[in-house]
Parts: C-alpha cells; structure tokens; sequence
C-alpha cells in the first residue's frame, strides 16, 4: 500500500470531512471539522494539514503544529501532532504508522529533533500505537488531562 500526504485544499476538503471514527472513538480524536475550526482559532500555532491518501483512496487526516513558537499550554512544539485520524476502514492497514513515519521524516528534513503529541487516557485509546512506534511519555500533562508524548528524531 502506497500513502501519500496531500495538502488539504478546496478539491478535497469534502473528502478529508467525509473521513469517520469507528464507535467510540470520538473521545479520543476530534473530528476533521473541528481540526478545521481549531487551525482557524489558533493562526499562532502554525497548522499544517494533510489529506492521506492509501492508494489514491482518502485514508487519514493529519495536522501539526508546523515549527511553531512554543507557548504551552495553548501551543506546544515546536513540532507538535495536533490530530491523527485515520478513516474507520483503514485501521488496522498500517496507515497511522505510514503517516507518522512521513511526517517525521519532513520534519527531521526540517532540523527537527523531536514530535510532541498528546493523548486522552483511556483502555482502548490511542497510546498503544503511539508506544509502538517510539513516542515516549514526557512527564507532563495539558490543562485538559492529555498525556505529553515526545517521539526522539535523532
């Protein structure tokens, strides 16, 4: 399977809104709309989003906090993963792990030397899968109980 990350334009806003949680999820994951509400409310946290693509087929949605002053807690980075969403039938497909390993590649291309993340807590929330691909917990926690996460670039 080949992922690609596109920017999110007027072409395919539609799709990247049309991308669905499975049950339950939401808890953990905000929605693409409310991505797009949060890039518009926070222009200092220099939003970057992608559409990803698994063979030309709309798959995962993706924003960062692209080389931004940090200034927690309204913005962490300067490369923070804002929100990773893959569509409902992807999961499990390996995309989340795909768009993670893009993402920091073009960062590191960036002089990046760390990804910051965060998580809701919770038995069947997305920890796991960022453990498995090297996040590690930073000690703190957001004023809104997330979990800091930090991925080592170097």
């Amino acid at each position: 399977m080949r992922v690609e990350l596109v920017p999110v334009d007027d072409g395919n806003r539609e799709q990247a809104l049309a991308l669905a949680l499975g049950p339950g999820q939401e808890r953990f994951v905000a929605s693409v709309a409310q991505s797009f509400d949060d890039a518009e409310q926070h222009p200092e946290a220099r939003p970057w989003m992608r559409l990803a693509l698994a063979d030309g087929v709309p798959a995962g949605f993706v924003m960062l906090s692209w080389d931004a002053v940090p200034d927690p807690p309204r913005v962490y980075g300067p490369w923070f993963l804002w929100r990773l969403l893959v569509d409902v039938g992807a999961q499990g497909t390996g995309v989340g792990r795909a768009i993670i390993e893009q993402v920091a590649a073009l960062i590191r291309e960036q002089g990046a030397t760390e990804l910051l993340t965060s998580y809701v807590p919770g038995g069947d929330g997305p920890e796991g899968f960022y453990r498995r691909l090297g996040f590690e917990p930073t000690g703190e926690v957001d004023p809104d109980g997330e979990i800091l996460l930090r991925l080592p670039l170097v």
